[in-house]
């Protein structure tokens, strides 16, 4: 982390100034168990290493792209092995991709259809709405 660097740990307030994450985001990771649970001071508050920072903001940017949680949890174990798979990743990518593309092609059919109520509607103030009345249909 190139101006994140920092020998000593740093409190949640500070994790997040960094991360773009909120203090309440970041205990939700902590206890999803996708960030480490950080050491605490006498007086109970949480500090962090450079490396548990590091991990918060790979688990930002999965988020940033839509991956779920289970999806991250995968990339985190990949992460976390001896040896980072290429393949592994890769076909996590691509299935979140294929999930991605679906969705948009669902949102485009649900676009049309609004589209095409809406052109239905006069929008003038009369009790008969074509939107409301197609909606109520079973």
């Amino acid at each position: 982390m190139s101006n994140n660097h920092f020998t000593h740990r740093i409190t949640i307030g500070k994790v997040a100034a960094r991360t773009g994450c909120k203090i309440e985001t970041i205990r939700y990771y902590e206890k999803e168990s996708l960030l480490p649970l950080p050491g605490r001071t006498e007086g109970g508050h949480r500090l962090y290493t450079a490396a548990m920072v590091e991990r918060l903001v790979f688990i930002r940017r999965c988020r940033e792209l839509g991956f779920s949680m289970d999806e991250i949890r995968k990339l985190l174990s990949i992460v976390d092995g001896e040896q980072v798979s290429c393949e592994r990743v890769k076909h996590i990518a691509e299935v979140h991709l294929r999930d991605i593309r679906s969705k948009l092609t669902d949102l485009k059919k649900m676009e049309r259809s609004l589209r095409d109520l809406s052109a239905q509607c006069s929008g003038e103030d009369v009790p008969e709405c074509p939107i409301i009345e197609v909606l109520q249909q079973r």
